[in-house]
Protein backbone atom coordinates (compact mmCIF):
# COMPACT_ATOMS: atom_id res chain seq x y z
CA UNK A 1 0.00 0.00 0.00
CA UNK A 2 2.83 2.33 0.84
CA UNK A 3 4.33 1.60 -2.60
CA UNK A 4 1.17 2.36 -4.66
CA UNK A 5 0.31 5.55 -2.86
CA UNK A 6 3.03 7.74 -4.41
CA UNK A 7 2.17 6.53 -7.91
CA UNK A 8 -1.52 7.19 -7.41
CA UNK A 9 -0.76 10.62 -6.04
CA UNK A 10 1.39 11.55 -9.01
CA UNK A 11 -1.21 10.17 -11.45
CA UNK A 12 -3.92 12.40 -10.00
CA UNK A 13 -1.59 15.40 -10.14
CA UNK A 14 -0.83 14.64 -13.85
CA UNK A 15 -4.52 14.38 -14.71
CA UNK A 16 -5.28 17.68 -13.03
CA UNK A 17 -2.39 19.45 -14.75
CA UNK A 18 -3.41 18.04 -18.15
CA UNK A 19 -6.99 19.14 -17.57
CA UNK A 20 -5.86 22.68 -16.79
CA UNK A 21 -3.86 22.93 -20.05
CA UNK A 22 -6.37 21.09 -22.30
CA UNK A 23 -9.57 22.71 -21.05
CA UNK A 24 -9.35 25.91 -23.27
CA UNK A 25 -8.93 23.77 -26.37
CA UNK A 26 -11.86 21.52 -25.44
CA UNK A 27 -14.03 24.57 -24.70
CA UNK A 28 -13.11 26.20 -28.07
CA UNK A 29 -13.98 23.05 -29.99
CA UNK A 30 -17.30 22.82 -28.21
CA UNK A 31 -18.11 26.46 -29.10
CA UNK A 32 -17.26 25.87 -32.78
CA UNK A 33 -19.44 22.76 -32.80
CA UNK A 34 -22.38 24.65 -31.33
CA UNK A 35 -21.88 27.46 -33.85
CA UNK A 36 -21.76 25.00 -36.75
CA UNK A 37 -24.89 23.27 -35.56
CA UNK A 38 -26.53 26.69 -35.38
CA UNK A 39 -25.91 27.20 -39.11
CA UNK A 40 -27.32 23.77 -39.91
CA UNK A 41 -30.38 24.28 -37.78
CA UNK A 42 -33.45 24.02 -40.13
CA UNK A 43 -35.54 27.12 -40.59
CA UNK A 44 -39.12 26.75 -39.37
CA UNK A 45 -41.60 26.13 -42.15
CA UNK A 46 -44.04 28.73 -40.88
CA UNK A 47 -43.15 32.13 -39.53
CA UNK A 48 -44.40 35.66 -39.77
CA UNK A 49 -42.05 36.49 -42.66
CA UNK A 50 -43.22 33.65 -44.91
CA UNK A 51 -46.11 35.47 -46.60
CA UNK A 52 -44.04 38.62 -47.08
CA UNK A 53 -41.30 36.70 -48.86
CA UNK A 54 -43.81 35.20 -51.32
CA UNK A 55 -45.47 38.49 -52.11
CA UNK A 56 -44.60 40.04 -55.50
CA UNK A 57 -43.53 43.69 -55.38
CA UNK A 58 -45.84 46.04 -57.24
CA UNK A 59 -43.07 47.05 -59.64
CA UNK A 60 -42.58 43.40 -60.68
CA UNK A 61 -46.25 42.49 -61.11
CA UNK A 62 -47.23 41.96 -64.78
CA UNK A 63 -49.10 44.96 -66.09
CA UNK A 64 -52.42 44.58 -67.87
CA UNK A 65 -52.14 44.06 -71.61
CA UNK A 66 -52.98 47.24 -73.54
CA UNK A 67 -56.16 47.04 -75.54
CA UNK A 68 -55.88 46.83 -79.31
CA UNK A 69 -56.11 50.10 -81.16
CA UNK A 70 -59.48 50.68 -82.77
CA UNK A 71 -60.07 52.29 -86.13
CA UNK A 72 -61.29 55.87 -85.84
CA UNK A 73 -64.96 56.42 -86.50
CA UNK A 74 -64.21 59.37 -88.76
CA UNK A 75 -61.22 60.92 -90.51
CA UNK A 76 -62.37 64.51 -90.92
CA UNK A 77 -62.59 64.25 -94.72
CA UNK A 78 -65.67 64.77 -96.90
CA UNK A 79 -65.97 61.63 -99.02
CA UNK A 80 -68.40 59.05 -100.37
CA UNK A 81 -67.29 55.59 -101.48
CA UNK A 82 -69.46 53.26 -103.59
CA UNK A 83 -68.80 49.54 -104.17
CA UNK A 84 -70.63 46.83 -106.09
CA UNK A 85 -71.26 43.99 -103.66
CA UNK A 86 -72.83 41.60 -106.19
CA UNK A 87 -75.00 41.78 -109.35
CA UNK A 88 -77.97 43.12 -107.37
CA UNK A 89 -76.56 45.13 -104.45
CA UNK A 90 -74.38 48.19 -103.93
CA UNK A 91 -72.72 49.35 -100.73
CA UNK A 92 -71.96 53.01 -99.96
CA UNK A 93 -70.31 54.69 -97.00
CA UNK A 94 -69.54 58.36 -96.46
CA UNK A 95 -68.45 61.09 -94.09
CA UNK A 96 -69.83 64.64 -93.90
CA UNK A 97 -67.68 66.99 -91.85
CA UNK A 98 -68.83 69.98 -89.81
CA UNK A 99 -67.24 72.22 -92.42
CA UNK A 100 -69.57 70.83 -95.09
CA UNK A 101 -72.55 71.37 -92.79
CA UNK A 102 -71.51 74.96 -92.13
CA UNK A 103 -71.15 75.52 -95.87
CA UNK A 104 -74.67 74.21 -96.42
CA UNK A 105 -76.19 76.45 -93.75
CA UNK A 106 -74.30 79.50 -95.00
CA UNK A 107 -75.68 78.94 -98.52
CA UNK A 108 -79.28 78.06 -97.62
CA UNK A 109 -79.86 79.69 -94.25
CA UNK A 110 -79.22 78.85 -90.59
CA UNK A 111 -82.37 76.71 -90.37
CA UNK A 112 -81.72 74.81 -93.61
CA UNK A 113 -80.02 71.83 -92.00
CA UNK A 114 -82.71 71.26 -89.39
CA UNK A 115 -85.58 71.66 -91.89
CA UNK A 116 -84.14 69.17 -94.41
CA UNK A 117 -83.46 65.44 -94.22
CA UNK A 118 -80.75 63.24 -95.82
CA UNK A 119 -81.46 61.41 -99.08
CA UNK A 120 -79.46 59.02 -101.25
CA UNK A 121 -80.12 59.57 -104.96
CA UNK A 122 -79.07 56.53 -107.03
CA UNK A 123 -78.40 57.27 -110.71
CA UNK A 124 -78.42 54.71 -113.52
CA UNK A 125 -75.70 55.95 -115.88
CA UNK A 126 -75.11 52.85 -117.96
CA UNK A 127 -73.36 53.65 -121.25
CA UNK A 128 -73.24 57.43 -120.79
CA UNK A 129 -70.72 60.04 -119.72
CA UNK A 130 -72.46 61.25 -116.56
CA UNK A 131 -72.38 64.99 -115.90
CA UNK A 132 -74.92 65.12 -113.06
CA UNK A 133 -78.00 65.85 -115.20
CA UNK A 134 -78.08 63.23 -117.95
CA UNK A 135 -78.74 60.01 -116.00
CA UNK A 136 -81.01 57.40 -117.55
CA UNK A 137 -83.04 57.49 -114.33
CA UNK A 138 -82.66 57.79 -110.56
CA UNK A 139 -84.18 56.53 -107.32
CA UNK A 140 -84.35 58.41 -104.01
CA UNK A 141 -83.75 56.60 -100.73
CA UNK A 142 -84.71 58.55 -97.59
CA UNK A 143 -82.42 57.72 -94.67
CA UNK A 144 -82.10 58.77 -91.05
CA UNK A 145 -79.74 61.31 -89.56
CA UNK A 146 -76.31 60.14 -88.35
CA UNK A 147 -76.29 57.23 -90.83
CA UNK A 148 -72.92 56.85 -92.57
CA UNK A 149 -73.38 53.70 -94.68
CA UNK A 150 -76.12 51.97 -96.64
CA UNK A 151 -76.77 48.84 -98.71
CA UNK A 152 -78.61 49.72 -101.92
CA UNK A 153 -80.66 47.11 -103.75
CA UNK A 154 -80.56 47.95 -107.45
CA UNK A 155 -81.54 44.55 -108.88
CA UNK A 156 -79.75 45.39 -112.14
CA UNK A 157 -76.78 43.19 -113.12
CA UNK A 158 -74.25 44.59 -115.57
CA UNK A 159 -75.38 48.20 -115.04
CA UNK A 160 -73.43 51.32 -114.06
CA UNK A 161 -74.42 53.49 -111.11
CA UNK A 162 -73.46 56.61 -109.21
CA UNK A 163 -74.93 57.93 -105.93
CA UNK A 164 -75.38 61.42 -104.52
CA UNK A 165 -75.79 62.10 -100.82
CA UNK A 166 -77.83 65.25 -100.28
CA UNK A 167 -80.47 67.09 -98.29
CA UNK A 168 -84.07 67.40 -99.41
CA UNK A 169 -86.23 70.39 -98.51
CA UNK A 170 -89.93 69.99 -97.70
CA UNK A 171 -90.81 71.33 -101.16
CA UNK A 172 -88.80 68.51 -102.83
CA UNK A 173 -85.65 70.43 -103.70
CA UNK A 174 -82.61 68.19 -103.55
CA UNK A 175 -79.17 69.65 -102.77
CA UNK A 176 -76.15 67.41 -103.34
CA UNK A 177 -73.56 67.29 -100.58
CA UNK A 178 -71.33 64.42 -101.80
CA UNK A 179 -71.05 62.40 -105.01
CA UNK A 180 -69.66 58.88 -105.12
CA UNK A 181 -67.40 57.17 -107.59
CA UNK A 182 -68.90 55.18 -110.49
CA UNK A 183 -69.31 51.39 -110.28
CA UNK A 184 -70.72 48.67 -112.52
CA UNK A 185 -72.50 45.64 -111.12
CA UNK A 186 -71.18 42.27 -112.34
CA UNK A 187 -73.14 40.01 -114.65
CA UNK A 188 -75.52 37.45 -113.17
CA UNK A 189 -75.00 35.00 -116.06
CA UNK A 190 -72.38 33.86 -118.53
CA UNK A 191 -71.12 36.46 -120.96
CA UNK A 192 -72.78 36.51 -124.38
CA UNK A 193 -69.74 38.11 -126.01
CA UNK A 194 -67.92 35.64 -128.25
CA UNK A 195 -64.68 36.25 -130.10
CA UNK A 196 -65.16 34.12 -133.21
CA UNK A 197 -61.79 35.18 -134.52
CA UNK A 198 -60.10 32.90 -131.98
CA UNK A 199 -62.42 29.89 -132.12
CA UNK A 200 -60.05 27.97 -134.41
CA UNK A 201 -57.52 27.69 -131.51
CA UNK A 202 -59.59 24.80 -130.09
CA UNK A 203 -58.78 22.74 -133.15
CA UNK A 204 -55.14 23.67 -132.74
CA UNK A 205 -55.00 22.29 -129.19
CA UNK A 206 -56.78 19.10 -130.22
CA UNK A 207 -54.15 18.44 -132.89
CA UNK A 208 -51.12 19.20 -130.69
CA UNK A 209 -50.64 15.50 -129.88
CA UNK A 210 -49.87 14.69 -133.53
CA UNK A 211 -46.77 16.87 -133.54
CA UNK A 212 -43.39 16.14 -132.02
CA UNK A 213 -42.06 18.29 -129.19
CA UNK A 214 -40.01 21.20 -130.40
CA UNK A 215 -42.18 22.04 -133.39
CA UNK A 216 -42.55 25.80 -133.63
CA UNK A 217 -45.90 27.59 -133.70
CA UNK A 218 -45.56 28.85 -137.32
CA UNK A 219 -44.98 25.27 -138.49
CA UNK A 220 -48.12 24.07 -136.67
CA UNK A 221 -50.23 26.87 -138.15
CA UNK A 222 -48.89 26.17 -141.62
CA UNK A 223 -49.64 22.46 -141.27
CA UNK A 224 -53.19 23.19 -140.10
CA UNK A 225 -53.68 25.63 -142.95
CA UNK A 226 -52.57 23.06 -145.48
CA UNK A 227 -54.80 20.31 -144.06
CA UNK A 228 -58.00 22.21 -143.31
CA UNK A 229 -57.69 25.39 -145.31
CA UNK A 230 -58.72 27.41 -142.26
CA UNK A 231 -56.04 30.09 -142.62
CA UNK A 232 -54.08 31.33 -145.62
CA UNK A 233 -50.41 30.49 -145.72
CA UNK A 234 -47.96 32.98 -144.26
CA UNK A 235 -50.15 34.23 -141.42
CA UNK A 236 -48.20 34.11 -138.16
CA UNK A 237 -50.91 35.20 -135.69
CA UNK A 238 -54.71 35.30 -135.90
CA UNK A 239 -56.29 38.72 -136.06
CA UNK A 240 -53.68 40.34 -138.27
CA UNK A 241 -54.08 40.59 -142.06
CA UNK A 242 -51.13 39.94 -144.29
CA UNK A 243 -49.80 43.03 -145.97
CA UNK A 244 -49.58 43.05 -149.77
Amino acid sequence: MSVLFPWLFWAIILVLVSGVFLWPQIKGRKAKKDKHQGFLKPTPLFNQEFSRELSIPAAQKPSAQPSEAELPHSYGVNRMILMARDPHWLFAYWEVTATKQDEFTSNYGPEAWSTTHPVLRVYDITGINFNGDNALGFTDIHISENIDNWYVHVGEPDRTFCIDLGRMFPDGRFITLLRSNIVTTPRASLSDRLDEEWMWIEGLYRSMGRFQYGTSSPMIIEELALRAGVLPLGISSPGFNQKD
